[in-house]
C-alpha cells in the first residue's frame, strides 16, 4: 500500500503545472524614482530594487534590478535624466516618481505630462514600463487630490501598463515604519513595500517573459 501511494504521489508531482518561473535569461530591470527608491537614510542594501531584487530571487526569478532613485528628484527631474538612467538592453523599468511634485505643490498636469513622457519615450525604445503611483496628501483640497491622485491611473489606463496604486501602500501614516521625518520608510517599512508590491512584480515580469 506504501508503494501505490509513493507512486501515485510520484506521478501527480510530474503531472502537476509548475509554478516556477520560466525564464530563459535573466531579467535587467531598473527601478526609476526618488529617495523613496533611492532607500534615503538607510544601508544601500535595504532600498527597495535590492530589498525587491532579494524578494524576487527567493521565489526563483532570475533577476536583476538597479537602482536608479535619486533623492528629491521630481517627475521632470526623471524625464530630464532618463536615456542615461535607464541604459540599452534593459528589459522593463519600474517607475516610482510623483511624491516630490506633490510635496511642493507643483501642478498635476505637469506631473502627468513628465511621466506620460517618460512611458512614451521607453515605449519607443520597446521597454515596457510598470507604474508605482502615489496618492497626494489629503490636506492639499479635494481639487487637487482629485487631479493628481487620477495621475498614474488614468496613464496606466491608456498604455496598458501594469499597475501599482499606491507605493506607500500599508506604511503611509505609520510612525513605527517610517523615519522621524515621517516621510521616508524604515528598514522594516521597505519590507512591507516589498510584500505588497511584489505580486503586481510578479505580474509585470509575467508580461516580460511572454515578449
Amino acid at each position: 500500500m506504501t508503494i501505490i501511494f509513493a507512486c501515485a504521489a510520484a506521478l501527480a508531482a510530474m503531472i502537476a503545472p509548475s509554478t516556477a518561473p520560466a525564464q530563459s535569461k535573466t531579467l535587467r530591470l531598473v527601478a526609476l524614482g526618488d529617495s523613496l527608491t533611492a532607500g534615503y537614510g538607510l544601508p544601500q542594501e535595504a532600498a527597495f530594487p535590492v530589498a525587491l531584487e532579494k524578494a524576487l530571487k527567493a521565489k526563483g526569478y532570475k533577476v536583476e534590478i538597479a537602482n536608479a532613485g535619486v533623492s528629491g528628484d521630481t517627475s521632470s527631474g526623471g524625464l530630464d535624466r532618463l536615456d542615461w538612467s535607464v541604459p540599452d538592453g534593459t528589459d522593463g523599468v519600474i517607475v516610482e516618481l510623483g511624491a516630490n511634485d506633490m510635496l511642493r505643490g507643483l501642478d498635476p498636469a505637469v506631473t502627468r505630462n513628465s511621466i506620460e513622457a517618460i512611458v512614451e519615450r521607453l515605449k519607443e525604445r520597446n521597454i515596457p514600463v510598470m507604474l508605482a503611483g502615489m496618492y497626494a496628501s489629503r490636506n492639499l483640497g479635494q481639487d487637487y487630490i482629485q487631479k493628481f491622485d487620477t495621475i498614474y491611473s488614468d496613464i496606466a489606463k491608456k498604455h496598458d501598463l501594469v499597475l501599482y496604486p499606491f507605493f506607500l501602500d500599508g506604511i503611509a501614516g505609520e510612525r513605527s515604519l517610517n523615519l522621524p521625518d515621517g516621510l521616508h520608510p524604515t528598514v522594516k517599512g521597505v519590507e512591507i513595500i516589498v510584500d505588497r508590491i511584489l505580486p503586481t512584480v510578479e505580474s509585470f515580469l509575467a508580461r516580460l517573459t511572454q515578449r
